[in-house]
């Protein structure tokens, strides 16, 4: 249901679209989803997570769509979210939607192709009209990164993250895109580090460097564990917390089989890869 996130469906303060208007300053508690892939029973379970730890608006980093078997109930969920005052992003398959990619694998084409012929002309509007990056406050949030966001590069070490970071002159950039949960610094020197957080410890995002936060994946892991991942952050104390969330996989691997796309798309999901 698109009110499934309760305390997110008060309006919240208002945001920036790049180019818009001044931005409303805010201190709030933030849920961040990336790479949600149309999996109904991860995201549902993320929502509900990230409402019982006080979550008082939602940020999509894209990819509402592919690989997984309800992009309907995906789409019309973030729509729904939108519409109170959620903030989302276009990801590369949200994108393949309208504009087709030449750089997918096979099985992300086919169900890419699938997905297509699932979604309606109101839900392939919405996938099309979300911007490519959006910014609040000191925050860029971007699907893949922000040195030229439509090539979908991903975020692979301090290199990578180090050209992101570079591209903007706000503080944090919160991404998605590779599936991986990974947080990037760099210093007044630009001296890079990074690590892989651990869930449900807060990290302080400290005022004296710039940060790149990589969000793994809602609908589709690859980092080993195939518990969905999200995020919290707050912005009064700058503490950002990577949640792992069970969830019933063997109805969101089911889905994908009963749909007839690739077996692999279900095959991974208990791998976490």
């Amino acid at each position: 249901s698109t009110d499934a996130f309760g305390p997110i469906a008060s309006p919240g303060p208002r945001v920036l679209d790049i180019g818009q208007g001044s931005v409303a300053r805010t201190t709030m508690r933030l849920a961040l989803f990336a790479d949600i892939h149309a999996n109904r029973q991860a995201f549902a379970a993320c929502l509900d997570a990230a409402r019982a730890r006080g979550a008082e608006r939602l940020v999509c980093l894209g990819d509402i769509v592919g690989y997984g078997a309800d992009p309907e109930w995906a789409v019309d969920t973030v729509v729904g979210l939108v519409s109170e005052g959620a903030i989302a992003v276009r990801g590369n398959h949200d994108n393949a939607i309208g504009v087709p990619s030449d750089s997918m694998n096979a099985d992300a084409q086919a169900a890419i192709d699938w997905t297509r012929g699932r979604l309606n002309g109101e839900q392939k509007a919405f996938l099309a009209g979300l911007p490519i990056l959006r910014e609040q406050d000191n925050r860029l949030y971007v699907h893949s990164e922000a040195s030229d966001p439509a090539k979908w590069r991903y975020v692979r070490d301090t290199s990578d993250a180090a050209r992101s970071m570079m591209a903007t002159e706000l503080q944090i950039t919160f991404c998605g895109h590779i599936h991986r949960p990974g947080l990037y610094s760099m210093s007044s020197t630009a001296k890079m580090t990074s690590f892989v957080p651990t869930s449900g410890v807060p990290v302080q995002l400290l005022t004296g460097r710039r940060w790149l936060a990589v969000l793994g994946s809602v609908g589709q892991p690859r980092d080993g564990d195939p518990a969905a991942s999200f995020a919290m952050f707050d912005t009064a104390s700058r503490e950002i917390t990577y949640h792992r969330v069970p969830y019933d996989v063997a109805t969101a691997a089911a889905r994908i089989r009963a749909n007839g796309l690739p077996h692999w798309l279900a095959d991974r999901l208990p791998l976490g890869r």
